[in-house]
């Protein structure tokens, strides 16, 4: 598929579902080509589908396990055998995985840092220096709350954001003045497929809670990324929430994170 050379491209991991989902279409609504990346390949399929159709957009799929070591490269070099350029990426990919650090699978916690960070920072690497050349390009980063400080019972993924965060936040300075921007979207916790996955339904974070929508989140993100905001903080409550930690001895900080983790009764 070619795609029309006055039209920008946004290349968007974790593309299937959630946020990802989301932001596909916020994309598609204002005359975005699309390139979907995510391991189902059927519903980025029909994803794909119902944008074209809706939106005339042009959507590429391609199906890939972005935890795999050596993803990303591999997914560029499928860009450039397609002929596609990346004017947008959005890092969006990622899990998590509930319980103690040592009583879980270390070979998950190991696959969550090379999802989380090892392949964002390989795309990131990879189509960054392409943006800069043309002298135009975004980039979106999904950090997470999670970021601001330990997360007891979530170990792994709670320090993988913080590296999102520091890693997106360094590089947007570096940018300065390219017509690059990077951006880190930090929401809290909302509706999606994520809290099932990391078997956390029953956490005291969840539990019992009315969470904002997916679609609330996106445009949120969508928003801060059209403006280069360096951070973007998803919702007044979780923007105090995240600040207000700076404030308190960080030992405290991490046993309330870890009473408000763990599983209801």
């Amino acid at each position: 598929m070619t795609h029309a050379p006055t039209r920008q491209t946004a290349l968007i991991t974790g593309a299937s579902g959630g946020l990802g989902l989301e932001l596909a279409s916020h994309f598609a609504k204002d005359g975005y080509n699309l390139i979907l990346v995510a391991r189902s390949g059927d519903k980025l399929r029909v994803l794909a589908t119902e944008l074209s159709s809706r939106h005339g957009v042009l959507v590429e799929t391609l199906s890939s396990d972005l935890s795999a070591i050596g993803a990303g490269q591999k997914l560029v070099d499928d860009l450039k055998a397609r002929g596609l350029t990346v004017d947008v990426l959005v890092n969006n990919a990622g899990f998590a995985d509930f319980g103690k650090f040592h009583e879980n699978p270390l070979e998950k916690g190991l696959n969550m840092v090379d999802l989380n960070i090892r392949t964002l920072t390989e795309l990131t690497g990879l189509l960054l220096p392409g943006m800069v050349a043309r002298g135009r390009g975004r980039v979106m980063n999904i950090a997470s709350t999670a970021a601001f400080q330990p997360g007891p019972l979530m170990a792994v993924y709670y320090a993988s954001k913080a590296y999102v965060l520091y890693f997106s936040e360094a590089i947007a300075n570096e940018l300065e003045g390219t017509g690059v921007t990077v951006t880190a979207f930090c929401p809290g916790a909302f509706e999606s497929g994520f809290q099932a996955r990391a078997e956390m339904e029953d956490s005291k974070l969840i539990k019992g809670k009315k969470l904002p929508s997916s679609s609330e989140m996106a445009q949120i993100g969508y928003a801060a990324l059209m403006k280069g905001q360096a951070v973007s903080i998803g919702g007044r409550g979780n923007y105090f929430q995240a600040q207000s930690v700076r404030f308190l001895p960080r030992a405290m900080v991490t046993r309330l994170v870890r009473n408000i983790s763990e599983r209801g009764h």
